[in-house]
């Protein structure tokens, strides 16, 4: 009898030991990342203003605006050599008055790109803004991943008791963290990915001169777009999530909650299908933890 209930008591340490480390890691979580997924989503042209991306940008004596223009006088070249020699050889060319009105354009373009994607970001963001204030309006509450977090966390944390993770509710916690960490990685990459792509905007309007290569300038703006507009289907799934009453505990409401985390998971890929573009899910799951040791194995 005495070996039996040591056992348990062993067996009830170790069962407390981990529920404590992983509470925890889920604490720590819930009180860092989450502010930092807002920042990430819910971007403005801020993030392309500051002194150093600037620098990079440059204008007509330095940073990328000089390397395209520069680009842009070879083409001018090459068109001029082959004009010349059209006239020998009797191939077509474009026609003059319409490379050169071409070439205005996309000069005006080129040296003005990093304002037309600040425009862009910034109408993304406003029509955003405009979306999350409808839904704290409608729910007096502020629409964003934190205060979706904190009311989950007041469904599964009833009363100030500490969350069984051998439970259904400690299985629903881990399955919305581990998805959460995802949507950080996910969203991390699109920020990224957005600073890339107004920096290869001057590159995109240069391919507009030559009609060959204008489908750069097509896939350029369709990815471009497809990674700003994400942030107007995000605050509708939020929106949707709010909409859920989540604070009456019950399984269903819960397993809604895990939906509404899964389609944010899943939103650049819908927004992938709809408009084309590149797609930044990262897949962070345990059967990908599980393929990383057997891989270092």
């Amino acid at each position: 009898m005495q070996t039996d209930s040591s056992q348990i008591n062993i067996v009830s340490v170790i069962t407390q030991t981990i529920t404590n480390i992983i509470s925890n890691i889920f604490s720590s979580i819930d009180n860092n990342l989450y502010n930092l997924l807002d920042d990430l989503i819910f971007i403005n042209s801020d993030i392309i203003t500051d002194s150093s991306f600037i620098k990079i940008i440059g204008n007509n004596s330095s940073g990328i605006i000089l390397i395209c223009n520069a680009i842009l006088f070879s083409i001018c070249l090459y068109y001029s050599f082959s004009l010349l020699l059209s006239h020998l050889t009797y191939t077509q060319v474009q026609k003059p008055t319409q490379f050169i009105f071409r070439l205005l354009l996309c000069t005006i373009a080129l040296n003005f790109s990093f304002f037309i994607c600040e425009k862009l970001i910034y109408l993304t963001s406003c029509v955003s803004l405009a979306i999350r204030n409808v839904g704290e309006h409608v729910f007096d509450t502020e629409i964003c991943f934190s205060t979706l977090i904190q009311n989950l966390n007041s469904s599964l944390y009833i009363e100030g008791a500490s969350l069984n993770l051998f439970s259904f509710d400690g299985l629903i916690k881990t399955i919305i963290s581990v998805g959460l960490i995802s949507l950080i990685l996910s969203y991390s990459l699109r920020y990224i990915m957005i600073k890339v792509f107004v920096l290869i905007s001057p590159f995109a309007f240069i391919s507009l001169v030559v009609k060959n290569f204008a489908w750069i300038f097509k896939s350029w703006l369709k990815i471009f777009l497809s990674l700003l507009f994400l942030q107007i289907l995000v605050p509708l799934i939020l929106l949707v999530g709010f909409s859920l009453n989540i604070s009456d505990n019950t399984t269903f409401s819960k397993l809604t909650i895990i939906g509404v985390i899964y389609a944010l998971i899943k939103a650049n890929s819908y927004m992938k299908e709809f408009m084309g573009g590149i797609s930044t899910d990262i897949s962070f799951s345990l059967s990908n933890m599980k393929n990383l040791f057997k891989t270092g194995g």
